[in-house]
């Protein structure tokens, strides 16, 4: 097999997903089952630590222990079944929403977690949209279902009705939410029934059983299920690849990740019927073959993961050809050449040496300080795909340090935060450089910036919330007239010199405009999915 066959061959046993959820869904529970399942760990909570299960792997943030959620996403990467996993865990918080966004930006799959007693939330809604507008396959989960929650079939109605995806349920529940009895199989027609293991620490029992079994030992449960998974035959609400991979059903499995029931099964749905890594557009639409020279993408940049080394790490997913270890490769931002003598393979806090990667694995660089989120990486043929947009802001603080005397390590921590995306740094005329102007989509996102100036730069952070609640893109000549407004400000964002315009609310906005109906103001984006 030449060298291209032989990419072509590792990038068909890939699959790169994300586990999303609305916030208490399940979705750090979920990533530490799915690893458990596929042998990466012996007993859960080596992934995630909460309420006194063991230490959290993938989050590794202090202040994500002391809530018990997740703030940043994480790249676990294990084998399962001859097939590589390359599983991107996202922030289960809403206020980190930009971030799963931009994880999703490096992901082929989806794994969508509902609350079997809750179903659609205003979260799920918004990534289920967000999938759509990229394109993005979803497999849902229901999870929880050994809890009290809703009927089987009227989550099915609700997913339908919401999101425009046909559900297909690939396993269906025998007993009702809370009486969690094990599932029927519709893609191979087995029968499997599910035992607990104490506090799910290790993987759950599962027994197969005939029909007559099943008959007599699940009783009036396995009836129903038996009739319900006839039921949705005759709609026809079977597993169609092709639909599928066209984003327009969604298979459906039941389960709890917390009892570990319907893991396993999730994981070889995965490998059956998640797409494996395909050629990725450019900027300019054209098809970057998987067999062509190293592509890559940053989709994430994470400072101070290893405080023994206070590091930087990008996370980069492999788009094309195979990445070696110390390979130079060209930075498409600035044409300047990137080494990668440090490359690792990351579960969680623990690193190990990466010495090659193939399309779809996700490689961490270390010391990546040139590197931001949306950049691309590439050898021979020049290639640039395109960047991950940013949300519109929608909070904005000034930040001033407690101690002048820091300011230099105010600084430096100001702009780590802003390469990494934790919030978007703006500077305005007003205020100057040492009162830079935060945004951000969510409250927690000041929180985690305080948190982390004084925690890792030493740098107490006075924060003095705006009045601002809108802004919009305009121009040097609309910059000029909007100054002089009152409720707007013009802010330059610092990563790429945008300017930005700033209204106290949409009233103040459309009350300028009337007044100077030849002003520019653009969306930056104007919501899930939907980019500028």
């Amino acid at each position: 097999m030449g060298a291209e066959g032989e990419i072509l061959a590792e990038a068909r046993r890939r699959r790169t997903f994300a586990v999303i959820s609305h916030p208490d869904a399940g979705k750090s529970t979920m990533t530490e089952a799915l690893a458990l399942h596929a042998s990466a760990i012996t007993q859960a909570g080596a992934v995630h630590g909460k309420a006194g299960r063991r230490g959290v792997t993938s989050d590794w943030m202090e202040m994500e222990r002391a809530r018990g959620i997740s703030i940043t996403s994480a790249a676990l990467r294990f084998e399962y079944r001859g097939h590589v996993f390359n599983l991107v865990d996202t922030p289960g918080h809403a206020d980190f929403s930009e971030d799963t966004y931009r994880v999703l930006a490096a992901v082929d799959c989806a794994v969508m977690l509902l609350d079997a007693a809750k179903g659609m939330e205003p979260q799920t809604m918004k990534l289920f949209e967000v999938c759509r507008h990229r394109r993005i396959p979803v497999i849902t989960f229901v999870n929880k279902w050994d809890r009290p929650g809703r009927e089987g079939l009227e989550l099915l109605d609700e997913i339908e009705e919401r999101t425009g995806l046909r559900p297909t349920p690939v396993t269906w529940p025998i007993g009702s939410a809370d009486a969690f009895q094990g599932v029927v199989d519709r893609l191979d027609g087995r029968i499997v029934r599910y035992a607990r293991t104490p506090g799910g620490a290790t993987r759950a029992l599962e027994t197969e059983l005939t029909p007559e079994q099943a008959a007599r030992e699940l009783g009036a449960d396995w009836t129903r299920a038996s009739e319900e998974a006839d039921l949705l035959t005759a709609i026809g609400a079977d597993h169609d690849q092709k639909r599928f991979e066209a984003h327009e059903t969604t298979p459906v499995l039941f389960g709890a990740a917390l009892s570990n029931f319907g893991v396993a099964r999730l994981l070889d749905v995965l490998v059956a019927l998640a797409p494996a890594p395909a050629p990725r557009p450019d900027v300019q639409g054209a098809l970057r073959p998987l067999d062509a020279p190293f592509s890559g993408l940053v989709f994430k940049v994470q400072a101070n993961m290893d405080r023994a080394h206070r590091d930087r790490i990008a996370f980069v997913r492999v788009c094309s050809g195979r990445f070696e270890r110390g390979m130079v490769l060209t930075h498409a931002a600035t044409g300047r050449p990137f080494a990668t003598k440090y490359a690792q393979s990351v579960f969680g806090q623990e690193r190990t040496t990466l010495d090659e990667a193939h399309p779809g694995d996700v490689v961490g660089l270390v010391n990546a300080s040139a590197l931001r989120p949306g950049d691309t990486l590439y050898e021979g043929t020049a290639v640039e795909f395109p960047p991950i947009p940013s949300f519109a802001p929608e909070l904005f603080a000034v930040a001033r340090v407690r101690d002048t005397g820091k300011a230099k390590q105010f600084r430096r921590g100001i702009d780590q935060l802003d390469a990494e995306g934790v919030v978007q740094v703006l500077r305005s005329d007003l205020r100057g450089d040492q009162a830079p102007v935060l945004a951000a989509v969510g409250a927690m996102q000041f929180e985690v910036v305080q948190h982390r100036l004084a925690a890792e730069f030493g740098a107490e952070t006075v924060l003095d919330r705006l009045e601002y609640t809108l802004a919009l893109r305009t121009d040097p000549q609309s910059a000029e007239t909007l100054r002089r407004q009152r409720g707007a400000e013009v802010l330059v964002r610092s990563r790429d010199e945008a300017l930005l315009a700033v209204f106290t609310d949409q009233w103040r906005m459309r009350s300028i405009q009337r007044e100077h109906p030849g002003l520019t103001l653009d969306p930056i984006i104007a919501g899930a999915g939907q980019e500028s």
